[in-house]
């Protein structure tokens, strides 16, 4: 008892002095294998397993008091042998409680995580190239002065995720969530919830469009702007508009979006209402890229227009405005049918429905098919009822045939439809050819579960023109990276070619 009562005053100075812990336990230990080794000799049991005061101080540093177990210090470890008693090691343990030469890890990966993604830093120099990957970056953005630096220190290995409190610092420190990175230009247009303006990125030197979108005090942010966050965040494809970032303040919330210079109603009226047939392929099958990207999502654009559809100068066909946008859930859920532009709305909403799915966008799509086939809307209806006779008049009045179960439709009845008689969409579109009418004829389909899906719109030999390969595209890449889609020139007078597009942006002539 008396030298268990030393080795504890020992002990226990050694950690008040101011000697580093490591050097004091390692001394107190060599000096308790020597006086155990001495006793041992003495008493004649030299190859004893343990004695009981170095199995005290063993169990003390092994919680387990397991033979053969690794111990750590604050600082240094240790290794406990049961046959030589307690000897100091040099050998840096990991976590996982192996040595560096076993696991290739170090007993700092315990106990400072700062100071193992130095360590691991160190020895690899981290690029522009690897934090834009790491964080999702564009390619051509500028990044703060010293944030390399920075971002070796605090950011954890690359083999290793990062949290997202983490990741949302690191873009708060390059200027992502701040209006001050981004510099107000010119008023693009202004809405009932929002105002878009022309911007530029102090980031990236490139053009934006920044969508201020007004905060009420009690209302907070309108339900449209939340959609539209929540949707597009997620939705990433080559047609489909980017959004770069998301700014919060008190009186207002701004949404960063990529820049396109033209939507597909100004593309239109610029060309005189005289589109090159090879573009509005082009333009269709892009749309119905993107349209099919959502669909296979579930998310339901519901607001298919010539305005929401972005163009830019190389003839990149864009999706936007996701305000109207829903995640469709399965199964189908009742929806709003106040939905949808009335031009583009299809008869089935009109007619009152609630529950409907993808094929409420594919009427959309077939509406402005036509009208860039043409330079003029299909069904230009001033109320429900009018637009209902617009259709009717050019598709026929539908009966049980065209769409089964509309004759005891009680919305149906109200209106009390004269009998019409479908002409051939041909005659109000002479420059549409056979492929073209037959594909504009699955998309204006009266009976929902009839229209053409996107996916399948996409196989039509409507575009084999394009070429097989225009199907195997990955959804980042654009439709004009494709090698044979070389523009063909607009007949007449018009210029609304895609090469043209890259030399003068203006389809008068």
């Amino acid at each position: 008892m008396d030298r268990m009562k030393i080795i504890k005053r020992r002990l226990s100075m050694s950690l008040r002095s101011a000697r580093p812990v490591d050097d004091s336990l390692s001394e107190l230990a060599e000096q308790m294998t020597l006086d155990e080794a001495s006793a041992a000799r003495e008493n004649g049991e030299a190859n004893s397993a343990h004695s009981p005061l170095t199995s005290s101080i063993y169990k003390a540093f092994s919680p387990t008091g397991l033979p053969h177990t690794r111990c750590f210090s604050l600082f240094t470890p240790f290794f406990v042998n049961p046959k030589n008693g307690i000897v100091h090691e040099n050998v840096k343990m990991g976590s996982d409680g192996e040595s560096d030469q076993a696991s290739g890890t170090s007993s700092d990966e315990v106990q400072s995580p700062v100071r193992v993604r130095m360590r691991n830093n160190h020895h690899r120099r981290i690029s522009n190239e690897d934090i834009n990957k790491r964080l999702s970056l564009p390619a051509d953005i500028r990044l703060p002065e010293g944030y390399l630096e920075k971002f070796a220190m605090n950011s954890p290995p690359f083999d290793k995720p990062m949290s997202r409190r983490l990741r949302r610092a690191s873009l708060s420190e390059i200027g992502f969530g701040k209006l001050e990175t981004y510099i107000k230009l010119d008023k693009l247009g202004e809405g009932t919830y929002a105002t878009v303006f022309k911007g530029r990125s102090k980031l990236t030197d490139n053009l934006v469009a920044l969508k201020e979108i007004r905060l009420e005090h009690e209302e907070g942010a309108p339900c449209t702007a939340i959609r539209e966050v929540s949707l597009l965040k997620d939705l990433k494809h080559a047609n489909i508009v980017t959004l770069h970032d998301i700014i919060h303040t008190d009186k207002c919330l701004t949404l960063v979006f990529e820049y396109l210079e033209k939507d597909l109603k100004q593309y239109m009226d610029d060309c005189g209402s005289i589109m090159s047939v090879h573009n509005v392929k082009i333009f269709l099958f892009q749309l119905l890229r993107g349209l099919a990207y959502c669909h296979r999502r579930k998310v339901l654009h519901r607001d298919l227009k010539p305005q929401n559809l972005l163009i830019n100068d190389k003839g990149e066909l864009k999706l936007a405005d996701f305000g109207l946008a829903r995640a469709k859930s399965v199964p189908t859920k009742t929806y709003s049918n106040e939905v949808v532009t009335l031009w583009y709305r299809p008869p089935d909403v009109l007619l009152g429905s609630t529950e409907y799915s993808t094929p409420i966008d594919m009427w959309g799509v077939g509406c402005i098919f036509y009208e860039m086939i043409t330079g003029r809307p299909l069904f230009p209806g001033s109320t429900v009822e009018d637009e209902l006779h617009l259709i009717f008049r050019i598709l026929g009045t539908p009966t049980e045939m065209t769409w089964p179960g509309i004759t005891t439709s009680e919305e149906f009845k109200t209106y009390k439809f004269p009998r019409y008689h479908a002409e051939p969409l041909v005659n109000h579109a002479p420059r549409i050819d056979s492929d073209g009418h037959d594909l504009l004829s699955l998309l204006l389909q009266f009976d929902p579960m009839k229209r053409v899906s996107a996916e399948e719109a996409l196989r039509h030999p409507y575009f084999r023109s394009l070429g097989e390969q225009v199907q195997t595209l990955a959804d980042s890449d654009a439709l004009q990276r494709h090698p044979a889609l070389n523009s063909q020139s607009s007949s007449g007078p018009s210029k609304c070619s895609l090469a043209n597009l890259r030399r003068a942006w203006s389809c008068t002539g």
